[in-house]
């Protein structure tokens, strides 16, 4: 690391989530906020901060194996994913219905997010990583790319008034399913509701005896572990976090 990156990182530190307080995690279909940080938001459940969950697309094509298809499919799901978030300690949870495939267009997407977010008033948003270079997934390309818009412009309220939003104080920006994670949320204790919540509520995905599952299941733990190591825990889930500063004239801060 370069001497400027390394002043410019000290001068202006990446925020710590957990010392805010409201946070919304915004999904591209059920069960995607659970694999990529369904432990944090369980710990923040927890600790008795406000948190919310978006869930964009009805996840209709889902699995091969899902026992059923269409509307009745997109119903499981959403079903699927109320029990989840429950798990989780979460109560809040809201969907867009958007077409799984990326059959929508993007400022459709942009406007129903700009609505929850004015509506919710996050502090924090967290959402998929749409920089990361082996992600193809449409659907995690398009609500990445919303939630890094939004949350830049969402304390301007004459921006989000062209939403048909009200204006939210976001300080902070946490994408997970990243490769450059930069804080550390510690989340021993919280692995198992996050493993319960995927594999016993996301059952049209994850059947029982499925070979994804035991494979998803194995990828969690060890980035559990892998997180730890690098921040000192037990466990930890690992999240790109950018804050006001950094999410605009700061090139230094996606180093």
């Amino acid at each position: 690391m370069s001497l400027l990156k390394t002043v410019l990182k000290l001068a202006a530190p990446a925020p710590k989530i957990e010392d805010y307080s409201r946070f919304l995690f915004i999904g591209p279909h059920p069960d995607d906020i659970e694999i990529g940080a369904g432990a944090t938001a369980a710990k923040l459940a927890a600790a008795g901060k406000e948190v919310c969950f978006l869930i964009c697309i009805d996840g209709r094509y889902g699995d091969g194996a899902a026992p059923c298809k269409g509307e009745e499919l997109i119903a499981l799901r959403r079903s699927e994913a109320v029990k989840s978030a429950e798990m989780l300690g979460v109560k809040d949870v809201r969907f867009l219905g958007l077409c799984d495939g990326g059959f929508y267009e993007q400022k459709v997407l942009e406007d129903a997010v700009a609505k929850v977010i004015g509506e919710f008033k996050p502090q924090v948003i967290f959402a998929p990583d749409p920089c990361v270079t082996s992600e193809c997934h449409a659907d995690h390309l398009n609500v990445g790319n919303a939630a890094r818009k939004l949350a830049c412009f969402a304390p301007y309220g004459g921006i989000m008034a062209n939403y048909g939003a009200e204006a939210a104080p976001v300080e902070a920006l946490a994408y997970y399913m990243t490769a450059k994670a930069n804080r550390f949320v510690g989340t021993k204790g919280f692995l198992q509701k996050q493993s319960e919540a995927i594999f016993k509520c996301h059952l049209s995905q994850f059947p029982a005896g499925c070979a994804d599952a035991d494979a998803i299941g194995l990828y969690l733990k060890l980035r559990a572990y892998d997180f730890g190591l690098r921040s000192l825990h037990a466990t930890a889930e690992g999240f790109r976090v950018l804050g006001v500063t950094q999410m605009h004239c700061f090139p230094e801060a996606g180093e």
